[in-house]
């Protein structure tokens, strides 16, 4: 393996190539990353780059987003299978009918979304700035897609505002069993459980903290706390243990791992380094509507 990462940062000084991983992916990958973080925090880092290729190692929606805001680099997806089922799960359709259904309607779209789903939107939130962002805007009536179980996080910290959930959801968050949860907190009383916003009513009720992947590592650091509960995917496990080696954290069953996100290998980055294969391409068009709520997310969110 230290060949495989010494051939990736050789190749990464040649061609002025970054790696960007989500928390998701696994220990390897974030350990070769330069950029490792959430969806909010790789927008950003990735509009502030200047860097000539980006190596998105995420899913699909993650990659289309980096483009979409960064359409002069080259980015590189190491496995074009990387997928996320929720960012297909709302329609152009069902947003056209809320529009004629609702005056004064906001299309909020989660940043887990197909570019498609965002052109049709009028902001983009992530977990990390959903709230603050839907509290400030103008508009009474808001239409959240794709994940219902974000939404109705949302819904619940803001109900100044009638939130108009969209039947979506994280496969691997849904599943989370309420059963295992109640066993685990019998077995670790001292443990606070800190929860991902995408988790159902039923997990977030059992919780002791409810954030994002970098609100959860944050407060994880922050906390007097010695022992933690984690309702997220187990790739958080590489930054949390990092971060605090004298503190103890109980992470799901591998059954609730996101399959798509661990399609990202050491091989397929350093493949994609050699050849350029796997580059993401996003239309004039399809970048000019979808970049204005990605735009108005990033600023709202200031």
């Amino acid at each position: 393996m230290e060949s495989i990462v010494n051939q990736i940062n050789e190749l990464k000084k040649q061609k002025n190539a970054i790696i960007m991983a989500h928390y998701y992916t696994t220990d390897e990958v974030q350990r070769v990353a330069d950029y490792v973080g959430d969806s909010f925090y790789l927008a950003k880092a990735a509009k502030n780059t200047n860097a000539d290729i980006i190596v998105f190692c995420g899913v699909a929606f993650m990659g289309e987003s980096v483009k979409i805001l960064n359409p002069e680099k080259k980015v590189l997806m190491p496995d074009m299978n990387a997928d996320c089922a929720m960012a297909h799960m709302a329609s152009v359709e069902t947003i056209n009918k809320m529009r004629e259904r609702y005056e004064d309607l906001a299309v909020v779209c989660y940043i887990n979304s197909t570019a498609e789903l965002k052109c049709h939107s009028d902001v983009c939130v992530t977990s990390s700035n959903a709230v603050k962002i839907v509290k400030s805007l103008p508009n009474k009536n808001i239409f959240f897609i794709p994940d219902q179980n974000l939404g109705r996080y949302v819904k619940k910290e803001a109900p100044e505002k009638n939130i108009i959930l969209n039947d979506g959801y994280c496969p691997v968050h849904v599943k989370i069993d309420e059963k295992w949860l109640k066993d685990m907190k019998s077995e670790h009383p001292n443990a606070l459980v800190l929860t991902h916003p995408e988790c159902t009513d039923e997990i977030i009720k059992l919780s002791d903290y409810i954030g994002s992947t970098a609100d959860i590592l944050k407060f994880a650091k922050n906390s007097d706390k010695k022992e933690f509960i984690i309702c997220t995917e187990d790739g958080v496990s590489y930054p949390l243990k990092n971060n605090n080696p004298e503190k103890v954290f109980y992470f799901l069953p591998k059954e609730y791992r996101c399959l798509d996100m661990k399609l990202n290998t050491l091989n397929k980055i350093l493949h994609v380094l050699k050849t350029e294969e796997n580059e993401v391409f996003v239309s004039d068009e399809t970048r000019e509507k979808s970049l204005k709520p990605l735009d108005t997310m990033l600023e709202m969110a200031k």
